[in-house]
């Protein structure tokens, strides 16, 4: 068997593929919306590995594949137990001898590159520590839908520069965006992705900036993106971070300093009164559960064309 592909990092890919997928997510959400679905993952089963649980991860990728005719099938970490219970290298030898897709939400970035390596069948990176690229597409597919551009959008993420930022980075620099990184000294981006970002940015027209200052990063912004402070496998953190992150947050005086028309994005689950207030959250520039919904139909896009 010859897989098609893995879906690991929006690093990976030209501009090309991944305005391929944008479009493909927007006419299967059309489609969807129309009706439905066609059945093009008939007879297909995507196998999930799960070491962090997940409400948006596991519905968006069960009910995509659902919905384009296939089935999938939810492996906890107790099932599994990769890396531990069970070489990572036999994991992916066994399940894809199973499934015809595997979609992993790790902890270790190396496990899902792992993975893919010993994979007879596509591996999609459902969240690791490095990067979240279903995530970043399916932010990039909402401000397109939202502001019909993406060239020369700018998008501010305020907060941790953790791996959604990464994902941002990457698939900004890409479509030629620029992105505007305002973390507190001491958790910001690694220098190696920053890099990487500028390269694309440069090819592009895009842009990538950073900056401590959370007023800076969000001036004459389009959109304002910001995640929780404390991921999960940082909980040992999450006193020293509630200390220094406040400054950051997400709220109506932070998002006054943006153009009036910026939008609001957040990858959820949020700490509301934390990195966002309930007042944003909930306000007439949010656009958090539209993104929620785009996970899906941005997913739909990669299994369809990795899986059919």
């Amino acid at each position: 068997m010859t897989k098609k592909g893995d879906f690991i990092s929006l690093a990976d890919f030209s501009a090309k593929q991944l305005w391929g997928w944008l479009e493909l997510a927007r006419d299967l959400k059309a489609e969807w919306q129309a009706g439905g679905n066609r059945p093009i993952l008939k007879g297909k089963t995507l196998g999930m590995i799960f070491q962090k649980p997940s409400l948006r991860t596991r519905v968006s990728f069960e009910m995509g594949m659902l919905h384009l005719g296939g089935n999938a099938l939810y492996l906890s970490p107790n099932e599994i137990g990769l890396g531990g219970r069970e070489s990572v290298a036999d994991v992916a030898r066994v399940l894809s001898r199973y499934a015809d897709g595997i979609m992993a939400r790790v902890f270790a970035h190396d496990h899902v590159v792992e993975l893919a390596k010993y994979s007879r069948v596509p591996v999609i990176n459902g969240l690791s520590d490095a990067t979240h690229p279903c995530q970043g597409l399916a932010d990039l597919f909402t401000v397109w839908e939202k502001l019909g551009r993406l060239s020369g959008v700018k998008l501010a993420y305020v907060g941790d520069g953790n791996n959604v930022a990464n994902s941002l980075l990457f698939g900004g620099a890409k479509l030629g965006l620029h992105v505007s990184v305002g973390t507190p000294a001491g958790y910001g981006i690694k220098e190696t992705v920053l890099e990487r970002a500028a390269a694309f940015a440069a090819e592009t027209g895009g842009q990538i900036t950073t900056t401590h200052d959370p007023f800076a990063a969000v001036a004459d912004a389009d959109v304002i993106y910001t995640d929780v402070w404390t991921s999960m496998g940082q909980e040992a953190e999450k006193a020293a971070r509630a200390a220094i992150f406040p400054p950051f947050q997400i709220n109506a005086r932070l998002v006054a300093a943006a153009k009036p028309t910026a939008i609001v994005m957040h990858c959820l689950p949020a700490h509301r009164g934390e990195e966002i207030t309930d007042e944003v959250a909930d306000g007439p520039q949010s656009v958090l559960f539209d993104q929620a919904e785009n996970r899906m139909h941005a997913q739909k896009a990669i299994l369809a064309d990795l899986l059919a």
